[in-house]
């Protein structure tokens, strides 16, 4: 890919995370600090210097396939934090995780426990660029991804991770078993108490399992307000 395409590419994801303006550095300190706390009051100066520093990665393959680089949304003081394995397409095509039939599914079930993807919650996946075919990630594109997806959570901060989806929960964990047996143990990610629960396109596709994604969810709930 030639440097023009990159630089198209970095635009286009500027304006899907942070709207038509452009930043840059200043040294006028108060002038900056307004600039930012105006124009990105859902995103830190370390998250976005974070993704600015990340946004053009060519750390693998899937970097010549992407449309876009999908670093995530939501509050960077957010106490809940829900990790997806990765993009899909609506995903790539708009840099943004969680969009869609399963985002608006996504959504409903937050505003239900008092949470938005804007207030209080922070969404991201274990890779930042869509596989082909949608298919689960490699173990070679998760060593080189996953480290970004832990700068985040030390940016963030959240008291709770919320692992959506077993591919999600299994690359975390580093463990292959099923779905039933993730969810009934609260587990440790870096530090982090981390619950697995359903994606929400398992949910679309069998609505036998909502009854137990909203058991999952009330339980978040209640622990973030203990």
């Amino acid at each position: 890919m030639n440097e023009k395409s990159e630089i198209q590419k970095f635009l286009k994801q500027q304006k899907t995370l942070f709207g038509n303006e452009l930043f840059f550095k200043s040294t006028n300190t108060i002038n900056e600090d307004k600039t930012l706390l105006s124009n990105r009051r859902h995103l830190s100066s370390d998250l976005i210097q974070f993704c600015n520093s990340i946004c053009l990665c060519q750390e693998c393959p899937l970097a010549s396939t992407r449309n876009n680089f999908v670093f995530g949304v939501g509050d960077p003081n957010a106490d809940l934090m829900l990790i997806g394995e990765a993009p899909g397409e609506k995903e790539d095509q708009k840099g943004e995780p969680f969009v869609g039939k399963s985002g608006k599914l996504l959504d409903k079930i937050l505003r239900a426990i008092n949470k938005s993807r804007n207030e209080g919650v922070y969404i991201a996946n274990v890779l930042k660029c869509r596989p082909p075919d949608n298919r689960d990630p490699l173990a070679s594109e998760v060593d080189k991804c996953e480290p970004y997806l832990l700068r985040q959570i030390k940016l963030i901060k959240p008291k709770l991770i919320v692992s959506l989806g077993r591919v999600s929960g299994k690359t975390l964990l580093k463990t292959d078993i099923p779905l039933k047996e993730m969810r009934s143990t609260l587990h440790d990610y870096h530090g982090i108490p981390l619950k697995v629960t359903y994606h929400p396109a398992a949910l679309l596709r069998n609505p036998n399992f909502k009854k137990d994604a909203w058991e999952d969810f009330q339980w978040v709930r209640d622990y973030l307000t203990r």
